[in-house]
C-alpha cells in the first residue's frame, strides 16, 4: 500500500489525496520553467484575460448590467484553462504547496510570482491598447469602470473585497485539481469569473486591465501613479486571500500526504 494510501483511507480523502498529488506533479515543473518559457506563458495570460476584458466591456455597455458583464468575462477564463497560460493569482495554492512539500524552494516561488505580475500586466496593457484602438465606442465605459477601482480609497471595505478575490480565484484553482472533468473545469471557470467581475470584488490584475482600457481612451481622472498605488493594496489583499481562504486550509488538510511526498519531490525525481 502507498503512504498516501494508508494515510487517506476513506472515499473523501482518497480524492483529496489524489488532487494533493495532481497540484504536486503540476508545480514542479510550473516552478522550475526556464526565464523565455516563464515569461512567454505569462504575457498569454494577460492577453486572454484581455479577452475577457474586452467582452466584458462590451456586455457592460450595451446591457448596462454588472452581473452580465461578469459572465461574459468568463471567456478570459476559460482561455486561461484551456490554453495553459499563467495568471498571477493562480499562482497560490499549486506553487505553494510544491515549496511546502520540497518540490521547490522559496525563493523560485518569489520568482514565479514577480515575473508572472508583471508579464501579465505588460500583455493585458498591449492588448487593451489595441481594444481601445479598435473600439472607441468603449472609451467611456473603460474610462468609468478603471475610475471606479483605482479611486475606490483604502479602507477596510476596499481591502476585504482584494482578500475575497484572492480567495475566489484560489478556489477556482482548487476546484480544477478536485476533479479530471474538463467540463467541471470549464464551470468552475464561469462560475469563479462570474464572482469576481458580477460582484465587483478588487482583482489585482483583471482590473488593472479595466484601469489600463481607461487610461488608453484618455481623460481620466486618474493616471498611472494612482493605478500603481492601487496595484500594491490589490495584490496585498488577493495574497492574503489565497493564502488564508483557501491555500492554507487545503495544506492543513493535505499535511499528512505532504509530508510523506517531501523527499520524493525534490527537483528531477
Amino acid at each position: 500500500m502507498e503512504p498516501h494510501e494508508q494515510i487517506m483511507q476513506g472515499p473523501g480523502e482518497r480524492r483529496v489525496a489524489e488532487a494533493t498529488e495532481r497540484i504536486i506533479a503540476e508545480g514542479r515543473p510550473r516552478l522550475h520553467r526556464t526565464w523565455t518559457s516563464l515569461v512567454a506563458t505569462s504575457l498569454l495570460g494577460g492577453i486572454d484575460v484581455g479577452v475577457g476584458i474586452m467582452t466584458l466591456l462590451f456586455v457592460r455597455q450595451e446591457t448596462g448590467s454588472q452581473l452580465l458583464a461578469g459572465l461574459a468575462f468568463s471567456v478570459g477564463f476559460i482561455a486561461l484553462l484551456l490554453g495553459h497560460s499563467e495568471l498571477f493569482t493562480e499562482g497560490f495554492l499549486v506553487p505553494v504547496a510544491t515549496v511546502v512539500a520540497g518540490g521547490a524552494s522559496w525563493l523560485d516561488l518569489v520568482r514565479m510570482w514577480a515575473t508572472v505580475l508583471v508579464m501579465n500586466l505588460v500583455g493585458g496593457w498591449v492588448f487593451t491598447w489595441l481594444v481601445m484602438q479598435a473600439y472607441p465606442e468603449l472609451h467611456r465605459t473603460a474610462a468609468t469602470l478603471g475610475a471606479h477601482f483605482v479611486e475606490g480609497g483604502y479602507s477596510l471595505h476596499t481591502f476585504c473585497l482584494t482578500v475575497l478575490a484572492g480567495g475566489v480565484i484560489t478556489l477556482m484553482t482548487r476546484m480544477h485539481h478536485g476533479t479530471d472533468s474538463m467540463t467541471g473545469k470549464i464551470v468552475a471557470s464561469v462560475a469563479a469569473a462570474f464572482v469576481l467581475a458580477g460582484l465587483g470584488l478588487w482583482h489585482s490584475v483583471l482590473d488593472s486591465l479595466i484601469a489600463f482600457a481607461g487610461l488608453h481612451a484618455g481623460h481620466t481622472s486618474y493616471g498611472y501613479a494612482d493605478w500603481l498605488g492601487w496595484l500594491g493594496w490589490a495584490v496585498l489583499g488577493n495574497i492574503i486571500g489565497g493564502l488564508l481562504l483557501t491555500t492554507a486550509l487545503r495544506l492543513v488538510r493535505s499535511s499528512p500526504l505532504l509530508n510523506e511526498d517531501g523527499p520524493a519531490t525534490e527537483v528531477g525525481s
